[in-house]
């Protein structure tokens, strides 16, 4: 009987529609005192977070220019993978970074982990000249 409700919860997990793995969005603020928008990085992984903790420098480790380069490769590399369709059961959606968007240091940063992060601990190769990161 235990069998059969595993079947049945595998057929499900894998029945279940695609999500999206990375967003970035606008954060809602106050905007009567300045006239900026503010983004927040939203991963859906559940395992990030805790690796993005342990590994990751301080954001001012490179500088915002350093995160944006890297980003936009990384960005490249991942949508043309998913569009490939190489590791598009993988990549569960395209990734839209708008390179003349100033996303804000904090948010390149994060970003440019979780790219490390599907290159080192999920084994996705995207970009072989990228960042080594030590410890990997």
């Amino acid at each position: 009987m235990r069998a059969i409700w595993v079947i049945i919860l595998i057929f499900i997990a894998a029945c279940a529609s695609k999500k999206e793995v990375v967003r970035i969005e606008p954060v809602k603020t106050d905007t009567t005192a300045t006239d900026s928008v503010e983004y927040e990085l939203i991963v859906f992984d559940t395992g990030f977070e805790t690796w993005y903790l342990t590994n990751s420098h301080p954001s001012w480790y490179h500088s915002q220019e350093y995160y944006e380069m890297w980003n936009q490769r990384f960005v490249n590399a991942w949508n043309y993978e998913y569009n490939s369709s190489r590791y598009h059961n993988l990549l569960d959606a395209p990734i839209n970074y708008d390179s003349n968007i100033d996303y804000g240091l904090e948010v390149n940063h994060k970003l440019f982990y979780y790219f490390q992060y599907v290159q080192h601990v999920l084994k996705i190769p995207l970009l072989s000249d990228a960042p080594h990161l030590s410890g990997y």
